[in-house]
């Protein structure tokens, strides 16, 4: 059976470990069809062996993934991602990179443990990889409140959660997850877990509402993933995408917020862990 580590080969690098690996495999291959000195080939070899042989010994010496998990994971790369598909009013581009990896996921896993969370609210599920990682941590009467925007992948998602005997732990609400997450804090509804991988011109929105609001349990924890977006946010500002220019805003922000206290984890495409002060 393929696993998530297998599928990920196959995908673009979208981290910036993945992006720095394929540069330095790509200086490899030039300096090996050039005159440069010994030392130097060697040097740099060794700096792409470091780099290249990382994220493969991570996912050897990680707890592996369940059957549910590897197989809406591969259900998500067999999928044909080029078609376009519409939330309404925007055009989104899916793709197969959205998916939480591995070590992101029992990385989370892990987090669900640690808190002993009982109510997750995912911001952003794309196909569910996280949702149904989280939902394998939770307890039998635990619950995970998903917002898609995507009625595709939503369904996309729910077929997959049927499959897993914690699928019904998972309630996907439909729309946009602004929307979802107002609703939910005007019913007064309350989050031990709140993991936040939508809109990224959105997160400080996100933020706000879950801080001024209930949503956020008084000692609950914010995940937010794709806080290092490819490296733009430590690069240059100059040549950042949307996105990157959106998260770089958002990191300032939680930094400058006294409400909260916070760190940064180089894991995958960077995850920021919140906690209010």
């Amino acid at each position: 059976m393929t696993t998530t580590l297998e599928q990920e080969k196959t995908a673009r690098p979208v981290t910036p470990l993945g992006i720095l690996v394929e540069h330095l495999e790509q200086t490899v291959e030039m300096l090996s069809q050039a005159d440069v000195p010994v030392e130097l080939a060697t040097t740099l070899k060794k700096a792409y062996d470091l780099a290249a042989k990382l994220e493969p010994y991570l996912n050897r010496y990680t707890t592996p993934e369940s059957p549910a998990l590897t197989a809406l994971a591969r259900k998500t790369s067999e999928e044909d991602w080029s078609k376009r598909f519409s939330d309404g009013e925007t055009v989104r581009q899916l793709e197969q990179e959205m998916l939480s990896g591995h070590i992101e996921g029992q990385t989370l896993k892990m987090f669900v443990h640690m808190t002993r969370a009982k109510r997750i609210l995912e911001v952003g599920m794309f196909t569910g990889y996280s949702a149904l990682v989280m939902a394998e941590a939770l307890p039998a009467d635990g619950e995970l409140i998903a917002c898609e925007v995507d009625p595709y992948v939503a369904e996309f998602g729910k077929k997959c959660f049927a499959a897993s005997p914690h699928g019904n732990k998972i309630t996907v609400e439909v729309g946009s997850a602004l929307t979802t997450m107002q609703k939910l804090a005007a019913t007064g509804e309350s989050f031990d877990l709140v993991f936040i991988d939508a809109d990224k011109k959105e997160y400080i929105d996100y933020y706000n509402l879950l801080l001024d609001s209930s949503l956020l349990a008084p000692n609950g924890f914010i995940c937010v993933d794709n806080t290092l977006l490819q490296g733009e946010v430590y690069l240059d500002p100059e040549a950042r995408s949307v996105n990157g220019e959106a998260i770089a805003q958002f990191n300032h922000f939680v930094a400058e917020d006294p409400r909260v206290e916070q760190v940064i984890l180089p894991l995958r495409d960077g995850v920021t862990i919140i906690k209010r002060i």
